[in-house]
């Protein structure tokens, strides 16, 4: 075991490997147990777990063990917490970022049929705030954590691919240095867990990846006793996209008779706009999307239409 306890309220887990695992099961042992107040700092591989490298090729994306993808460090056991309580994840730092990824996986995707080919990009993380997508275009990097929860009550194991009730892959973007994460508490201890951690990405995530990196990331738990929700919440301490909001937007909109049809409407005009605009491919458009553009619901009520705006941030653009 690599887990340090310092003479602050401090805990370091280190080997990622020897404390990941495989979807939500309340039955897995806690490899630490933590109070109220107290910040755990993790090194987290990427969500292929190793299996792609700075120089993997489309032959690797077509070859992933989709077993192995999105493995989480944990759990955590948090003293004190019960059903019914609620937890609060307080995001303190996010570091030591160096390369990334984003992939078109065959069978995955907002767009999967459109994009059938297997396709990896790889990035350059060692700027401090941007990376380059493109030659004139650049990434604004604010890392997150993909996916954050807390064991389910129920006695099974539950996949960790889909949002859930406790949290999950949720891959909320605003989920960045100095926002604060609220779960709800389904089993005693909490047993919380983390992983599948981005360097960036667009509100959607709609190719399926955002830019996948590993890094070191330190959260401070703190306990709400008696305080219960039904799913989580979170709040961000100042506006979502300084960065982005600096000059515009571009956006296409979508319709359609449910919220995914007119998404996928949105991110098609989209891909048009940049591949006639910019230049670039077709599946650079679609990665580019899933990594910068965020999709908004502009209109739910008049039923069964809805429609979808996909903003571009103008600000990516040199």
């Amino acid at each position: 075991m690599t887990i340090h306890h310092h003479h602050h309220p401090y805990t370091t887990i280190h080997d990622f490997s020897s404390h990941k695992h495989y979807g939500w099961d309340r039955s897995i042992a806690p490899i630490a147990e933590v109070d109220s107040g107290q910040a755990v700092q993790y090194q987290i591989t990427e969500a292929s777990d190793g299996q792609f490298t700075k120089h993997s090729t489309g032959e690797d994306v077509k070859n992933i063990d989709f077993g192995k993808v999105n493995p989480v460090a944990g759990p955590v056991y948090v003293k004190g917490a019960e059903p019914g309580d609620t937890l609060e994840i307080e995001m303190l730092d996010f570091r030591h970022l160096e390369w990334g990824w984003t992939a078109l996986i065959p069978g995955f995707g907002l767009l999967a049929d459109e994009f059938e080919k297997p396709a990896i990009k790889t990035f350059d993380l060692t700027r401090v705030n941007k990376t380059e997508f493109l030659d004139g275009i650049d990434i604004f990097l604010k890392p997150f954590p993909g996916t954050v929860g807390v064991a389910l009550p129920e006695k099974e194991n539950f996949s960790v691919v889909p949002p859930r009730k406790n949290g999950g892959n949720v891959d909320v973007r605003h989920l960045t240095r100095g926002s604060k994460l609220y779960l709800p508490v389904w089993v005693e201890g909490a047993l919380f867990s983390i992983g599948d951690t981005h360097a960036a990405q667009g509100d959607g995530e709609v190719c399926g990846t955002a830019i996948e990196a590993s890094m070191e990331a330190t959260v401070r738990f703190k306990l709400h006793k008696g305080k219960s929700i039904a799913e989580p919440r979170y709040e961000i301490p100042g506006p979502p996209t300084p960065e982005a909001d600096s000059r515009g937007y571009y956006v296409t909109t979508g319709h359609g008779e449910d919220i995914v049809t007119a998404s996928k409407n949105a991110i098609r005009y989209m891909i048009e706009h940049l591949v006639d605009t910019y230049k670039i491919k077709d599946e650079e458009a679609y990665m580019l999307c899933s990594i910068a553009v965020d999709l908004r619901v502009s209109e739910i009520v008049n039923m069964p239409h809805c429609l979808v705006s996909a903003f571009l941030p103008n600000s990516i653009f040199r």
